[in-house]
């Protein structure tokens, strides 16, 4: 069983502020630099800072191009010109959504992080979160800072830079054209797990389609920079590490809140939604609200990566909130830019009716069913299950059961209608009664295990989770019925809990 991930869009979404909210919410930045660390690119570095955005402490998540790389994506000035007018806070102490972070704030308690940096020897290198959605950052490194941008960061120790920059010393300014087969090659020589390969592959063939159908060219044949740019692979690859680390398998998002007029990109001055985008709200029939504020606040990455993860539109009726994670955007529109990505517990399942959907079929292999059975968990199945029966003149046969939420039955009926050979689906309303839980994490002698703690009248009931668990028994070798009785030891012994009978 995963985590539930509720996204509060109220200032759009793109990819850094994506990765940045993830991070506050607590994945693993050493499983993120891995990651990064392994991709056969060069040109870039990752900076991971604390910011204020509006007086609020968020995360920030930066990725500095090279010289060669840059493409003004971010570049407030470049996207709207000197008189769009966003700005109507007059703080001065140049928060990162200004449209330069030249930031020299003097008041270091404040928490921004600021490049400084000179090399005479190299063009400069210009900072940029992704797919238009950062203000323009100038990271001009002094030669004896080795390319690297210097953090000016109110807390040194919280101030993460790692750099995959590289001098070619020539001037030459590389410009590659990648498209979907370089994209799936780079990805493929990743230091991640294979679902997050799967859901970053997931990201990009849902960009790469609405690119394609906006330029009105085969996938294949697509070589533009919202696929091929460093600052998008980057982006995305680190969005579906961290939400693979973070153990996310249901993510809600009730809306997606877009700003109006125009942008200036590559192919010219576009209105917002721009057209990648646009397509991507119509064709995965994502929930947007166009609000009355000018500025691009949902980005092309952004809407992508919403279009993967998105299993819900709607919040359950009763819900605590068990983490929460902020992440800072780097433009300075009417609203303070930043992500809210929140842990949340369905309270409202306590007493909760759920449904069963129930098919009969006969000509599927157990491979295929095995296929749906991934699929349905992914589209927010709570349980999936299939068993042999016999049907009418003693055909042999699969009954497939799928346990799921009343929102969740359209999507997952689509996926058993498109991917099996059934003509009907029975559905079965069914009251239960679940006991009260949480999700927890419990230190071992081995490592930290995630665990599900119930209670039974009154008395805690600890299970390990077992994606968690086997990672750990893999890791140390451990044999898993040892692992797991460790576990629940562990959770007895700082709670006080009783053995499991």
């Amino acid at each position: 069983m995963g985590n539930k991930l509720y996204l509060e869009c109220y200032s759009g979404i793109s990819g850094d502020m994506t990765v940045a909210a993830l991070l506050d919410l607590g994945a693993d930045q050493e499983v993120l630099k891995r990651a990064l660390d392994s991709l056969p690119v060069q040109g870039f570095q990752t900076k991971i800072t604390r910011v204020q955005k509006s007086g609020i402490d968020a995360c920030d998540f930066q990725v500095i191009l090279d010289a060669e790389h840059e493409n003004h994506d971010h570049d407030m000035e470049y996207l709207h010109g000197h008189d769009h007018g966003h700005s109507h806070d007059h703080d001065h102490s140049h928060d990162h959504e200004e449209a330069h972070v030249h930031s020299h704030s003097h008041d270091h308690e404040e928490a921004h992080a600021h490049s400084h940096s000179h090399d005479h020897e190299e063009a400069h290198a210009h900072s940029h979160s992704h797919d238009y959605e950062e203000a323009h950052a100038h990271s001009h490194s002094h030669a004896h800072e080795a390319a690297c941008a210097h953090s000016h960061s109110h807390d040194h120790e919280e101030a993460h830079v790692h750099s995959h920059i590289h001098d070619h010393g020539d001037g030459h300014h590389h410009h590659e054209h990648r498209g979907m087969k370089e994209i799936r090659e780079i990805i493929s020589q990743a230091d991640m797990t294979e679902h997050a390969r799967s859901l970053a592959l997931k990201i990009f063939g849902i960009l790469a389609e609405a690119e394609s159908k906006a330029h009105h060219v085969p996938v294949e044949e697509v070589h533009f920079h919202e696929v091929g740019a460093i600052d998008s692979i980057v982006d995305i690859i680190a969005s579906a590490v961290c939400l693979d680390n973070l153990q996310i398998t249901e993510t809600i998002i009730p809306v997606l809140c877009e700003g109006t007029g125009t942008v200036r990109c590559q192919h010219g001055i576009l209105p917002i939604p721009v057209p990648a985008v646009a397509n991507i709200l119509q064709t995965c029939q994502l929930p947007v609200q166009i609000i009355d504020a000018e500025g691009e606040f949902v980005t092309p990455t952004g809407a992508a990566i919403a279009a993967a993860m998105i299993t819900s539109r709607r919040l359950p009726k009763e819900l605590t909130i068990e983490k929460m994670g902020i992440g800072a955007g780097k433009r300075k529109y009417e609203r303070p830019g930043i992500l809210r990505a929140m842990l949340i517990q369905d309270r409202s399942e306590e007493q909760d009716v759920i449904y069963k959907l129930e098919s009969n079929i006969d000509d599927c292999s157990g491979e295929v069913l095995g296929y749906v059975l991934e699929q349905l968990f992914e589209a927010g199945a709570r349980d999936v299950h299939y068993l042999p029966v016999f049907m009418k003149k003693n055909r042999p046969a699969w009954q497939l059961n799928v346990i799921c939420k009343e929102e969740d039955i359209p999507g997952l009926e689509a996926i058993i209608f498109r991917e099996t050979t059934t003509i009907g689906i029975r559905r079965v309303r069914m009251e239960r009664t679940v006991l009260k839980r949480q999700q927890k994490e419990v230190k071992t002698p081995y490592g930290t295990v995630r665990v599900k703690v119930c209670e039974l009248k009154g008395e805690p009931r600890f299970y390990p989770e077992y994606e968690s668990l086997i990672e750990l028994c893999r890791e140390k070798k451990l044999p898993y019925v040892d692992a797991y009785q460790m576990a629940v030891r562990c959770c007895q012994e700082e709670t006080g809990g009783v053995p499991q009978k």
